[in-house]
């Protein structure tokens, strides 16, 4: 959960697992995003300011420089006597930018806001190198918002339509659209619930609640919007019960259907990742192609090592009726 997972150490392994081959690396990541330019790898996670790697073969990782060697001037505005620690970013590649958007909350509050970056490259070695940022796209405020304003994930649907998924806890995970620019809601405002679980009613609105879920990521693929989420809770230790749940739909909006054709919006999910006798706490993924191989990043606490995280990558396959599948995670 990343209510709580954002205050523990960072002591993360990645392991980069590929068709048939591993590698492990000792660098600190968490909440995995990966994108690729020209022939670099750039990996990006929660951290002081977002930390950054680049690899050339998905086995050696070098420390990059991190987002934002300061906080965004903005962001005190919002979560008093931020420490610059910033979750759960996202990356994408749309009209010759980069476009970065990433997470501020106070812990275990819905006192939160997605913000953009943008960058003409990710080398920082390029001289035009520079991240520019533009500040708030999305705020949730207590005893306004049922939704929490984190975990952010950029779209575009058959039309060329940026939508925004986001969310955690709270009543659900939501879709907003944006302006063409990918700096602002677009007017009049619409807005969708695509996932939500059964929230004790009793809670106050300022509570995370009982509805354990987070981390929506939409992948476009066969003729389908396929929604990744993570359900129930991280960073527990042993007690750490996070997993990756899925359904589709043929419009990005929804409605979402898992396996069974329950919606997503009534609690659905078809289990993909969860932990096993060697893991446990395996969730917040993301998905992507890269050289025509499709692939799911998350990261998972492996119990021989006392429960230290590691980032997973794996290829992902389609059966028959076009579902993901994914190999056990040994």
């Amino acid at each position: 959960m990343k209510l709580h997972r954002k205050i523990q150490p960072l002591f993360l392994i990645i392991l980069l697992v590929m068709t048939n081959s591993s590698w492990a690396q000792d660098i600190t990541v968490h909440d995995p995003v990966m994108i690729k330019q020209n022939d670099t790898y750039y990996l990006y996670c929660t951290g002081q300011g977002i930390s950054a790697f680049s690899s050339k073969d998905l086995k050696n990782w070098n420390p990059e420089p991190a987002i934002f060697k300061e906080k965004p001037t903005w962001v005190d505005s919002i979560v008093p006597d931020f420490k610059n620690h910033i979750w759960a970013p996202d990356v994408s590649f749309h009209n010759n930018t980069y476009y970065l958007y990433y997470s501020v909350s106070a812990f275990a509050k819905n006192t939160s806001a997605i913000a953009l970056a943008t960058n003409t490259t990710l080398n920082p070695k390029d001289p035009a190198y520079k991240w520019v940022d533009h500040g708030i796209v999305i705020q949730s405020i207590p005893n306004r918002d049922m939704w929490n304003a984190i975990d952010p994930n950029l779209t575009f649907d058959e039309n060329n339509v940026p939508w925004l998924a986001f969310g955690s806890f709270w009543n659900g995970l939501k879709m907003v659209k944006l302006n063409p620019d990918l700096k602002s809601i677009a007017q009049p405002e619409e807005w969708h619930t695509i996932a939500k679980r059964k929230r004790t009613f009793e809670l106050q609105d300022t509570d995370p609640g009982d509805a354990e879920l987070e981390a929506p990521f939409v992948f476009r693929k066969n003729g389908y919007y396929y929604l990744f989420l993570s359900w129930d809770l991280c960073c527990r230790g042993e007690n750490s019960t996070y997993k990756v749940v899925i359904g589709r739909s043929k419009n990005i909006t929804g409605p979402y259907l898992d396996k069974d054709g329950k919606s997503l919006n009534e609690g659905g999910g078809t289990l993909l990742i969860q932990g096993d006798k060697n893991w446990y706490g395996a969730g917040h993924n993301s998905t992507y192609t890269f050289d025509g191989k499709d692939y799911i990043v998350f990261h998972a606490y492996e119990i021989k090592n006392n429960g230290r995280p590691k980032l997973e990558i794996k290829e992902l396959q389609w059966d028959a009726d076009l579902w993901p599948i994914v190999k056990p995670m040994n």
